[in-house]
């Protein structure tokens, strides 16, 4: 069976996609993504789709639904390099993405989950010292 590799790179898990992925490879790629935001603790997934250039109504629910349980299990998602047909087709589908955070590319995605820990950790801070 195929599957799409995550790296991880510090607080982040890291995925490339290079195929146009099938509804199965894209099952596979959730689950995996999930069980390994739970296995590493990770804080934020970044899913780099530049190489993707044809995107259904399956697969914008896809990485909703990533998005989604990465927020349920306290990780910040960012989609980056997403091709303007990509996006255009997005939109005639009616798919917001909610909850999907948007970069041009991989540095500015990276850029953008240290800037949501960073104010996570603040965040947290702030609701502790409320008890004190």
């Amino acid at each position: 069976m195929d599957r799409i590799p995550i790296l991880k790179m510090g607080p982040f898990l890291l995925v490339t996609i290079q195929v146009d992925l099938y509804d199965r490879l894209a099952l596979t790629l959730e689950n995996d993504l999930i069980n390994m935001v739970s296995k590493t603790e990770a804080k934020g997934v970044l899913i780099d789709i530049s190489a993707v250039s044809i995107v259904d109504s399956f697969m914008g629910r896809i990485l909703g639904n990533i998005a989604s349980m990465s927020k349920i299990m306290d990780a910040a998602t960012v989609v980056v390099g997403m091709q303007p047909a990509v996006a255009i087709t997005l939109v005639e589908l009616g798919l917001t993405l909610s909850g999907v955070h948007t970069a041009l590319d991989v540095e500015q995605g990276m850029e953008l989950l240290r800037t949501k820990i960073g104010q996570q950790d603040a965040d947290e801070e702030g609701l502790y010292d409320s008890f004190i």
